[in-house]
């Protein structure tokens, strides 16, 4: 009675722990080559939820058919503090106590740290960039659609030629030229999100044409499809039913006005990218 008392005890725990989510500095390697680095990740439905950051309040959903596999994620070199030689300049040696930090034989390419730095330079939140390119491609690097846009975010070739983008397929130009575009977008539109969504989606000429969201189905279930994802990232950080819940901020540090759905302004000034983008 002892020995399967004791084998039940175990059962139960192994599986109370596989129920866990699981709590580690990883890299989860896609099978298109992506790599996102995440501080601990959980199973929800058919997705894996990644938490990019340490307190929880950012996260990316990813398929978890499209997981390849989980590495450790490296620890980031950290040097010896200098000796009394070392600081005069003594036989000084570039040491480091940490491992290399390399994910795999793969060359891989971290996601997060592609889509935090575009954001920064074109002052957007990375949850919303994420939010696009999950919508644009699933994180497929080689996605191309029916009318040719390529890549992570979706860039027609014309418009990847004028935001100087040469190759559409490398993530780190294509997340460049897209968060650009729909900073771009964002301004020309006075930031509103859904007419910035709109336009990325069916092109600038057919919001202007129908001043607004076209009736386009593909459009519309387009821009729901970003607006919930994001907002659902908002909630999580508690910040979605607050007026400070923006998604650029505007030159000189001042954060742009609410987002709202209204667009009834049909007055647009002309973005630097001609209209090529409609997919």
């Amino acid at each position: 009675m002892k020995i399967r008392s004791s084998q039940s005890v175990a059962w139960i725990v192994t599986i109370i722990v596989a129920a866990l989510p699981c709590f580690a500095g990883e890299v989860a390697v896609l099978k298109n080559g992506f790599a996102i680095k995440h501080e601990r990740r959980e199973i929800v439905g058919e997705l894996t939820r990644l938490y990019v950051s340490a307190d929880g309040s950012s996260f990316i959903d990813v398929p978890t058919s499209e997981i390849e596999h989980f590495e450790q994620a490296p620890e980031e070199p950290v040097e010896d503090p200098p000796s009394p030689d070392n600081a005069r300049g003594v036989g000084a040696k570039p040491i480091s106590s940490g491992r290399p930090a390399a994910f795999s034989a793969r060359p891989v390419t971290n996601l997060s740290q592609v889509v935090n730095e575009a954001s920064g330079r074109y002052r957007l939140d990375p949850d919303l960039v994420n939010s696009v390119i999950k919508a644009e491609s699933g994180f497929n690097v080689r996605a191309v659609s029916p009318k040719g846009a390529q890549g992570l975010m979706q860039l027609m070739p014309g418009t990847a030629s004028q935001l100087g983008v040469p190759n559409a397929f490398d993530p780190q130009a294509n997340v460049e030229g897209g968060t650009r575009y729909l900073r771009e977008l964002l301004e020309r539109y006075n930031f509103d999100l859904v007419k910035a969504l709109a336009a990325y989606n069916a092109g600038p000429q057919r919001v202007e044409q129908f001043g607004g969201v076209p009736p386009y189905y593909e459009t519309r279930a387009y821009v729901a499809r970003i607006v919930k994802d994001f907002n659902k990232k908002k909630i999580a950080q508690g910040k979605a039913v607050t007026p400070q819940n923006n998604v650029a901020q505007k030159k000189g540090g001042r954060t742009n006005p609410p987002v709202t759905a209204k667009s009834n302004s049909k007055s647009v000034s002309k973005t630097t990218v001609a209209s090529t983008q409609g997919k």
